[in-house]
């Protein structure tokens, strides 16, 4: 990004001069992107929905790209926009590592990101935000962690758990109910898989596993061994268990009164 501001700043994303329009600029946006830490790392989960207006634009899009080998980043905002910044930050923490000889640590990482936000405001008050959620390992801590940013590139660390996108609202009240910090792995993947079923029953922009079509959220397991991708399967059996409760329970897993 340096190099780039130095000598080719119109290539910035956050750079390039939009023509003056009127009203919203219909693009594909992203939704829903969950995590939930548990003990020994961080679940980090997007939905497949990708809308244009009122029109579901894809059925299958990836909002969860590893960052490097501890840390991921979930995109929810303008698609074409969050997936490119996302490849501008794997290459800015790549370089940084072949620089120094060593990885930037998880705080800077969460910095860096954080900037990268900042300098696509121009485009974000024209309507083509990017709102990405960034977990990881931190090394030094050995423990999993969770930063969620607004459009301005304010960065604020969620303890336990957080949700981004048009269905977050939905997911993040899910978490509230089935979070607890003595989760294992298999049950912090439930759990968010459960947060993004929750918002796609209330919110139309975010995707439900979709059985027929064997289409089913990604989810990312981030731990001292590194970045994860939950194979096809993991993710089938874990959506079908929930869709298998949800037919008796609907509204899903009821949370003791007190």
């Amino acid at each position: 990004m340096d190099f780039l501001s130095a000598h080719a700043p119109e290539q910035l994303p956050g750079s390039r001069p939009l023509p003056p329009v009127e009203g919203a600029v219909e693009a594909p946006h992203g939704t829903t992107i969950v995590a939930a830490s548990f003990d020994g790392g961080v679940v980090l989960a997007g939905d497949r929905r990708a809308t244009m207006g009122n029109v579901i634009a894809q059925r299958d899009i990836e909002k969860v790209f590893p960052a490097d080998e501890y840390s991921a980043v979930g995109i929810a905002g303008t698609a074409g926009l969050a997936v490119e910044m996302v490849k501008l930050f794997q290459l800015e923490l790549e370089h940084f590592e072949k620089v120094e000889g060593s990885q930037l640590s998880l705080e800077g990482k969460a910095n860096r990101l954080s900037t990268m936000i900042r300098s696509n405001l121009g485009m974000a008050l024209q309507g083509l935000a990017v709102v990405p959620l960034f977990a990881g390992f931190d090394v030094d801590r050995e423990k999993g962690r969770i930063f969620s940013y607004d459009v301005t590139g304010g960065r604020s660390e969620e303890p336990g758990f957080a949700a981004v996108g048009s269905g977050s609202v939905f997911a993040r009240g899910a978490l509230k109910k089935l979070y607890r910090e003595e989760l294992t792995e298999q049950q912090a993947a439930t759990v968010v898989v459960q947060a993004l079923y929750d918002a796609a029953d209330d919110d139309s922009a975010t995707g439900g596993p979709d059985l027929a079509r064997r289409i089913y959220p990604i989810v990312a397991v981030i731990t001292e061994d590194g970045y994860r991708k939950l194979a096809e399967d993991e993710v089938s059996a874990i959506a079908r268990t929930v869709h298998e409760g949800r037919l008796q329970q609907p509204n899903g897993p009821q949370a003791p009164v007190v």
